[in-house]
């Protein structure tokens, strides 16, 4: 296989996306946190240079799209999620040209493109809010104003909690000084919540779709996608047992019904476009049945499901997690949509490492164990390995985390004055908040910042640890056992024989394995730490474990491996020999 670096644009030419409408359903979209991808200007921060650089090397992973985080202009008090202008780019990013040129390559490349959108909620920097501030009625009846409770109205006027921690209320100080109304904001008070029962607002957003469509932006993912309606009259939510509690059960500020509306009106937007665009919600909500509301026919897309993110590494709790994520989608005819990390969890590397809950978990539950008990990263990442074959397998689409095709860790000790995330502050310092899965990716090199930025540049922004000069991409580059030698491997796996394989069939295995197969293949998960003996006359193709011997008929501890009956059953999806270890093993080297 060649290297990133030996593959040019032009060899990339004329892999332009397929036309096929329902790209979505099966796709691998990789998740590019644009600050911590790649620093091209030397300043520290990743921006459109460093990701144009580096498209050959996201195109030889073999995903299907990119989903590029915010990239708008912004006062980044909530890394960019705290949007004050929608048609433009962020300058510390780059220019419009630079999007729109970015794009054109992405697409000669192969690889759709898929922004975010942030339909909750704006900026407080905003021209709409700071008119607002400014005494304008109309742009006040933009966003959620509210005379506060009390003689004096000093006291919210309800008791819903920022998502962030803190009230969800801040009260405005007059141009004279007095204190005035109170505004709405679900997460940091510099993001004001957006009043959807306002036309212009509905207007507003179908031009930004529009304006960012008519640029060949191939969809959306929709951030918080659960939140934009609340509930008529803003009544109390109840008692808060923690900052996630109102996404688990039902709560006036999150999941109304009049949000399915909005989105009909998007979905008749994005399909009026040859070939139609897409969106996939961000959604938490509190059963799988309400999130397949997000995606019934004539809704969004598809919406991420979180259970398996949220799932301990237990044989039980995987199980669960597939079978009711395939279950909901399928009755509404939409596929699932599989993610094991993203910028607002703990790596999963990480949550691997240590002792497993019995029970699905809050993904914020894991930060708090932090101080408690010691990672354990290689085991962490020998289960990581097996994750990623497990969710490569499965029917639906897949998203990928930027670094984890790495292995690498949630970085746990950032000094706190040199924490970035609203969290931190907001929950008292009592909750390290998200930095640690957005730290740089390391690149290449021996020492920091390991490739993220051009020689002579200042220190990235959020600090990287030492130890990761053998989790550089060249390092990797020259190791077949590799983390990212394995997820080229799982993914030109998946392309040639797991897309269009049908359904899901669960098969008899040892206790504490998972097996299912997929047409002619079996994906098999030993979430054990003993080996366990395959059937009789199935051979390991890919195998995520340490070196075995695939004639033995055993998988490893903590591996996947996906088998057949005979090597002929792979019908023209041999692997390639540059994919296949020295020495004929079929089964994948390293830990």
């Amino acid at each position: 296989m060649h290297s990133y670096q030996e593959l040019s644009t032009g060899q990339l030419e004329g892999r332009g996306p397929a036309a096929a409408a329902d790209w979505w359903r099966e796709a691998v979209v990789y998740q590019v946190y644009l600050r911590s991808f790649a620093d091209g200007n030397g300043d520290g921060v990743g921006d459109l240079p460093g990701l144009r650089a580096r498209l050959p090397y996201l195109a030889s992973l073999g995903i299907d799209a990119l989903w590029i985080n915010p990239w708008y202009p912004s006062p980044m008090v909530d890394g960019g999620y705290d949007v004050s202008d929608f048609r433009d780019i962020e300058p510390v990013l780059g220019t419009l040209e630079e999007a729109e040129a970015f794009i054109a390559d992405a697409h000669a490349a192969g690889l759709r493109i898929v922004l975010d959108i942030v339909p909750n909620h704006t900026s407080t920097e905003h021209p709409w809010f700071r008119a607002a501030r400014a005494g304008d009625r109309a742009a006040r009846e933009l966003f959620h104003f509210r005379p506060g409770r009390g003689p004096d109205g000093s006291e919210p006027p309800n008791d819903w909690q920022s998502a962030f921690g803190g009230p969800a209320w801040t009260r405005e100080t007059r141009e004279d000084g007095t204190p005035g109304e109170w505004y709405l904001h679900l997460y940091a008070p510099e993001q004001a919540d957006l009043n959807w029962t306002n036309p212009a607002v509905h207007e507003e957003f179908l031009d930004i779709l529009r304006f960012w469509f008519d640029r060949g932006v191939d969809g959306f993912r929709v951030d918080v996608a659960h939140g934009l309606v609340k509930a008529n009259g803003l009544p109390d939510g109840g008692p808060v047992e923690s900052a996630t509690s109102p996404h688990t059960r039902p709560h006036p500020a999150w999941d109304q019904p009049g949000v399915h509306d909005i989105y009909r009106e998007w979905r008749a937007l994005a399909d009026s476009y040859d070939p139609p665009r897409i969106f996939v919600a961000e959604a938490w909500v509190p059963t799988n049945e309400r999130l397949a509301r997000y995606v019934q026919p004539g809704g969004l897309h598809s919406a991420f499901q979180f259970d398996l993110l949220r799932s301990p590494w237990r044989y039980d709790t995987l199980r669960d997690a597939v079978e009711a994520g395939l279950h909901t989608s399928a009755a509404v005819s939409a596929p699932s949509t599989w993610v094991l990390s993203n910028h607002d969890v703990p790596r999963h590397v990480t949550r691997y490492a240590r002792s497993q809950p019995a029970t699905n978990v809050e993904p914020d539950w894991e930060r708090l164990r932090w101080p408690s008990e010691p990672a354990d990263l290689d085991l962490g990442r020998r289960r990581a390995r097996a994750a990623v074959m497990l969710v490569a397998a499965l029917p639906g689409g897949m998203y990928v985390y930027q670094g984890e095709e790495l292995g690498l860790e949630e970085i746990e000790d950032i000094p706190s004055a040199l924490r970035q995330d609203p969290t931190w502050w907001q929950m008292g310092h009592t909750d390290p908040g998200r930095d640690g899965c957005r730290v740089p990716l390391p690149w290449s090199g021996d020492r920091k910042p390991f490739g993220f930025s051009p020689a002579g540049a200042p220190a990235p922004w959020l600090p990287q640890p030492d130890g990761w000069a053998s989790l550089t991409v060249a390092a990797q580059e020259d190791d077949p056992g590799s983390m990212l030698h394995l997820y080229r491997r799982v993914l030109g796996f998946r392309r040639r024989a797991l897309v269009g394989a049908g359904d899901l069939r669960w098969l008899p295995g040892p206790d504490g394995v998972l097996a299912f197969d997929r047409g002619p293949f079996q994906c098999w998960v030993n979430t054990t730490e003993k080996p366990v003996d395959l059937p009789p006359g199935r051979h390991l193709v890919l195998c995520s474990g340490p070196e075995a011997d695939e004639t033995a008929g055993v998988l490893p501890a903590q591996a996947a491996g996906y088998i057949v009956t005979s090597p002929e059953d792979m019908g023209g999806t041999d692997l390639p020999d540059s994919e296949t270890p020295a020495g004929g093993a079929m089964c994948e080297a390293g830990a």
